[in-house]
């Protein structure tokens, strides 16, 4: 029990509301002298003692955490933080205006990574659709999202994104501004 005990209390050390979202690297950090089997052990008997959550593989967060509802958008950004990644498609659309039916508990983006659906249990999910699209041509055409901390992309992007791979667009209602 003394590692479940050091791990609990070393999140809770650790843990605020800009940063309370775990890998699995960083619970390996906060056992020193554990292999990844034991860190693994570890993480899955915090959960059975109801001090974890796991929204999906790898993803670790204190189970009294506070919910903002971004949690997918900042589970997303632990997931992929080696890629550039960015709101786009139906999610952007959506909280612009310009799709009537919100998605609830799913939310879409851009990666530079491969792309995947990755089901976070009662989070929800994430889809994120493979680009090509190059950073800094785009960046112009991209904002930060403070809440979600990640970008953001323009009404403009996120249809040309839509259209790129290939996604139905009856739900897209009006024009898009030029």
């Amino acid at each position: 029990m003394q590692p479940i005990r050091n791990l609990e209390r070393a999140l809770r050390s650790l843990a605020t509301p800009v940063q309370y979202i775990f890998s699995l690297a960083d619970l390996a950090n906060i056992l020193p002298g554990h292999d990844r089997d034991s860190v693994t052990m570890v993480a899955s008997r915090a959960i059975k003692a109801g001090i974890l959550l796991r929204p999906c593989r790898g993803i670790y967060l204190l189970a009294d955490t506070p919910r903002n509802g971004r949690e997918l958008f900042h589970i997303a950004a632990k997931l992929r933080a080696g890629f550039f990644n960015y709101i786009s498609q139906e999610t952007a659309l959506s909280e612009a205006g310009y799709i009537s039916q919100i998605p609830l508990g799913r939310i879409t983006l851009m990666s530079s990574g491969s792309s995947a659906h990755i089901a976070c249990g009662p989070f929800g999910s994430i889809e994120f659709t493979h680009t090509k699209r190059n950073i800094v041509l785009l960046s112009p055409r991209l904002s930060y999202d403070a809440d979600c901390r990640m970008l953001r992309a323009s009404v403009e992007v996120a249809l040309e994104d839509l259209h790129a791979a290939r996604r139905n667009l009856h739900l897209v209602e009006g024009e898009a501004p030029r």
